[in-house]
């Protein structure tokens, strides 16, 4: 699986982190930034990057996901949002991780930095990434919904 992974100072330790832990586990990761630490940084220019090459990536037929970090992975998971074709979720527990992709196929998950330890973050990325959309389809209509909002500004009904 290709991951695209973005933070900001808050999440640049974790995000380091789970980039040697995914590749460790065969993923092949990409890191949209930021580098190095400043307390200063836009955040939102490194979770947009990371969203484009998700859809980007989809479109072409590879496998890929998103990851999102900050302090409450609130602001990344809107600035992800904000892409064209990405569904970028906020994850708080197991369940939450697992329905993100089994309800709602999300591309991308958002996580709190400073609310979960490093291993409980692997382990709810590992939840993310393990668990299938459902393919039923009260959840591809309702995608579709906002699919057509999104590209259109059509709301159907």
């Amino acid at each position: 699986m290709r991951i695209h992974i973005a933070t900001d100072h808050a999440g640049l330790e974790l995000s380091h982190f789970l980039i040697r832990e995914l590749t460790k586990q065969g993923h092949e990761v990409f890191d949209h930034g930021p580098k190095s630490y400043d307390p200063l940084d836009d955040y939102p220019s490194f979770c947009i990057r990371a969203g484009l090459a998700v859809v980007a990536d989809q479109q072409a037929g590879v496998q890929a996901l998103g990851i999102v970090l900050g302090g409450s992975g609130n602001g990344e998971q809107i600035a992800a949002n904000k892409v064209n074709g990405v569904r970028a979720a906020l994850a708080w527990n197991e369940s939450t991780a697992k329905l993100a992709r089994e309800h709602n196929d999300a591309n991308v998950i958002a996580l709190g930095a400073r609310q979960h330890s490093m291993d409980e973050v692997l382990h709810l990325i590992g939840l993310f990434i393990a668990e299938p959309f459902s393919q039923d389809e009260r959840h591809i209509r309702r995608i579709g919904k906002i699919a057509t909002y999104e590209n259109t500004g059509e709301i159907l009904d």
